[in-house]
């Protein structure tokens, strides 16, 4: 039976939809034409990205692991040199890591940022997108951060030569300008002190313009003895290289004396006193302790061999004489006598009539 005419689809008489229709399997049609014509380059661009970013990563992971064994071949080999009988003299373990750890670290982040910085560009360039403004940008923004960050990149950029110069580190004693003390922590920002009262200095690296490190090689213990002019010089010098003899055999004073105490002679010579000099080479930082040791060591010989220092007790036989009390009284006035010439020139002259009448005066 045929449909009638008001049963019939609506497409059929609709032009508008025929048109849509029509448009929708053109834009499919070109959007398939424009996949299959470009799917090889998008593959190769994916392709391209893909072993840009597999090989940055495994560049970095070597680098990383091979800085890291060499930071560890570092440390063991001062692990090495302290296990010898020099060891605790020559090298300072954790120093050591200290100063291998924080060189470590600078380069395994430079690493990382080149090897990075140059995969993300490239990824970039397979994009087809153009770097020339992007360059630009990153150079301007440099130059201001630079400029607003200059004292902390003055900071870093010290603290990496002072780690790598190994200028100082951990367990040193050393004089920087703005504060001395012995170091606790050395930073690539910042370098910890403990002063000698206990406080803790907290340095900028970029701060400290001359550093004088007093436990690098070895140190000087010098001693100054004032005696008497009258003391016999080769007298002293026995007395003095008995001590030294005796120090240097005896725990733990022979470990921390580098070299034999010297004798250097008379340092000044004066009317009262002479000074005679005395030095030691001595392990770096023992030089106070080997000084006060000296000088304990040095009185007590000196009290036993007789021999004066200037300024102490005197003798018993120079002791100053009693003052005779007598000297305190003063000498009788010849004024004390009324009738004595003085005492009469000495008289007040009696007031005369002037001519004329009283006069009065004030």
């Amino acid at each position: 039976m045929p449909w009638p005419a008001a049963r019939l689809p609506l497409a059929a008489a609709d032009p508008d939809v025929s048109t849509t229709l029509k448009d929708t399997h053109e834009s499919v049609t070109n959007a398939a034409s424009f996949i299959e014509e470009n799917w090889a380059a998008w593959l190769g661009i994916g392709l391209r990205i893909l072993l840009i970013v597999v090989i940055a990563a495994a560049m970095r992971s070597v680098v990383r692991k091979a800085l890291t064994k060499l930071i560890n071949r570092m440390n063991s080999s001062a692990e090495a040199v302290e296990g010898t009988a020099l060891g605790g003299l020559l090298v300072n373990a954790e120093r050591r890591r200290q100063r291998s750890e924080a060189i470590g670290s600078v380069l395994r982040s430079v690493a990382s940022f080149v090897i990075l910085g140059t995969a993300a560009l490239m990824v970039l360039a397979a994009l087809k997108i153009d770097l020339a403004p992007l360059l630009a940008s990153a150079g301007v923004a440099g130059v201001a951060i630079g400029f607003g960050a200059r004292n902390l990149v003055t900071d870093f950029l010290s603290g990496v030569f002072m780690i790598m110069e190994d200028q100082y580190g951990v367990g040193d004693k050393i004089d920087a300008g703005v504060a001395s003390g012995e170091v606790v922590e050395v930073g690539l920002r910042v370098t910890k002190l403990r002063g000698d009262n206990g406080e803790i200095w907290y340095v900028r690296n970029g701060e400290i313009k001359r550093i004088g490190n007093l436990s690098q090689g070895w140190a000087t213990a010098g001693v100054d003895v004032q005696v008497k002019p009258s003391e016999s010089l080769p007298r002293i010098r026995e007395v003095v290289q008995s001590v030294a003899d005796t120090l240097a055999k005896e725990s733990p004073w022979d470990e921390r004396l580098w070299g034999p105490v010297e004798v250097l002679g008379l340092d000044e010579v004066l009317l009262a006193s002479m000074t005679v000099k005395v030095s030691a080479k001595t392990m770096p930082g023992q030089q106070f302790a080997v000084e006060r040791e000296l000088r304990w060591r040095i009185k007590e010989a000196f009290d036993a061999a007789g021999i004066q220092i200037i300024g102490g007790l005197p003798a018993a036989d120079e002791a100053e004489e009693a003052a005779d009390p007598s000297a305190a009284v003063a000498a009788p006035s010849a004024l004390a006598n009324p009738a004595s010439p003085q005492s009469l020139a000495t008289a007040p002259i009696p007031p005369q009539a002037a001519p004329g009448g009283p006069r009065i005066t004030k």
